[in-house]
């Protein structure tokens, strides 16, 4: 069973629904009763073994990072999975940040009008000391999410509540795929200008290429890729069997992940507001002054 909001169907025939108990991932979006999500384990599997699937917060980092310690403004971090809920990748290293199937999300705002639904959710990171163990920087994080149209707007906003700053390392792993439309043809555009070069365990080398990657089939090409460059507008699309599902990468988000692994039917477009191993290396690391708070946002449209 699951306490999830669902916000519509509305007049486009969009549902989508989240589940506030478990991390604020996005279970399910629907367009015309067609789930458009990636479901791999469900709710049971990302409850239990943090296995990622649907719409899902990466947060205080996106993808991994390349050991347990890091620093970040001059405080030094050793991560424990004794003591915070850090997962490790096959290499042992920590991936995808500490809010999987988080529980202490609150739905604080919900609203609805004749072209639009949407509601609030906040989670009080300093309130949880095992979270603050893993990443000693207290904020608050608002989850603002808003069905209208044909869009599903999703935006982050993170507010330090200590005096000190907050790095800025998060991002979001939409699972998408197209039902009844084999892999294969299913039609990709990558609106991307570089890629980084990654050594076997994923992790950014230093080294960035240009890329130019034509829109077209994805054929039997798979993605593990992150592109720190992207042109503008930042859409991107997965098409076919009519349907037309674009990713918009707006404020706050100038990187992205792509995943569609060769043994599984979804491919991912991922906003990231830093690369890979942010935390640790520094590149492009942000940071959210006391008096400041960082918003991103992307949408989903389904047309």
């Amino acid at each position: 069973m699951t306490s999830g909001i669902v916000l519509g169907p509305n007049d486009h025939d969009l549902r989508v629904a989240f589940e506030p108990g478990l991390g604020m991932v996005g279970y399910s979006l629907e367009h015309r009763g067609e789930e458009l999500l990636g479901q791999r384990g469900g709710l049971a599997a990302y409850r239990d073994r943090g296995s990622t699937f649907g719409i899902p917060l990466l947060h205080p980092w996106a993808n991994r990072l390349s050991g347990v310690e890091y620093e970040a403004d001059g405080r030094a971090v050793e991560l424990s999975p004794e003591r915070s809920p850090v997962r490790l990748d096959g290499n042992g290293l920590p991936i995808h940040g500490l809010l999987a199937a988080c529980p202490y999300w609150q739905v604080v705002d919900r609203g609805a009008d004749e072209d639009r639904t949407g509601l609030v959710a906040r989670l009080d990171f300093g309130a949880h000391p095992e979270l603050l163990a893993a990443f000693p920087f207290p904020h608050e994080l608002d989850l603002e999410v808003e069905l209208a149209a044909d869009t599903l707007t999703v935006s982050t906003v993170l507010r330090p509540t200590a005096d000190a700053a907050v790095p800025v390392a998060f991002g979001w792993h939409p699972y998408l795929v197209l039902p009844g439309v084999p892999r294969a043809d299913w039609h990709v555009e990558l609106p991307v200008l570089a890629r980084a070069l990654l050594d076997e365990r994923g992790l950014p080398t230093g080294a960035v290429e240009p890329v130019a990657i034509e829109p077209g089939p994805l054929g039997q090409r798979s993605y593990d890729d992150l592109f720190p460059e992207l042109a503008e507008p930042s859409v991107f699309a997965l098409e076919g069997g009519g349907r037309r599902i674009e990713v918009e990468f707006g404020e706050g988000y100038p990187v992205a992940q792509v995943f569609a692994p060769p043994e599984e039917e979804h491919i991912c477009f991922e906003p990231m507001t830093a690369p890979t191993n942010a935390l640790v290396s520094g590149e492009r690391l942000r940071f959210a002054a006391p008096d400041e708070s960082f918003r991103a946002t992307f949408r989903i449209r389904v047309r």
